[in-house]
């Protein structure tokens, strides 16, 4: 499983998923929509909260944007997979902490490996909201490999010069 969330950082994650040892029989790739405001805000809701929030955007202008533009991403990663060889891509949109989505489509899909983007918060984002990679790296049941973003922050140490680290 791919978890993508924009095109920015894409040369880094197909880069070193196209370098894997061997080709997936199946490839899921999977986007978070950021439903409202920053991810700080986002962040500091509660289930509950966050199950009102989803309710109260569907069928809105800005859930379709939000909807568009996953389609657009996932497709641009579809689009680039399938041209290096793989056939076999599903797309998946989800809503919700980053973290959260990424982990319950893992573990429901039983996926082999995560593979996931170091998004280069900054020491007070992550303070605040956390870090989806960490937290994926911490609460993952297989293993997960992280391709380097820009201004990596924290990870920077484990990186020691190399494009991506694997976890377990």
């Amino acid at each position: 499983m791919i978890a993508v969330d924009s095109k920015k950082n894409s040369k880094e994650i197909l880069s070193l998923f196209q370098n894997l040892i061997w080709a997936p029989e199946n490839v899921i790739l999977l986007h978070v929509e950021q439903l409202e405001g920053n991810s700080m805000m986002t962040a500091m809701l509660g289930e509950a909260e966050m199950s009102t929030l989803k309710e109260s955007l569907r069928g809105t202008d800005h859930k379709a944007k939000l909807d568009q533009n996953a389609n657009n991403i996932l497709n641009y990663y579809k689009s680039e997979l399938e041209s290096s060889g793989l056939k076999n891509i599903r797309t998946v949109i989800r809503e919700g902490h980053h973290s959260d989505e990424i982990l319950k489509e893992a573990e429901e899909e039983n996926v082999d490996l995560i593979v996931l983007n170091c998004s280069g918060k900054t020491r007070l984002q992550r303070l605040v909201t956390g870090c989806a990679s960490k937290e994926v790296e911490k609460n993952a049941k297989m293993p997960v490999l992280i391709t380097k973003g820009d201004g990596c922050g924290e990870h920077a140490q484990t990186w020691a010069g190399r494009e991506s680290y694997a976890i377990r």
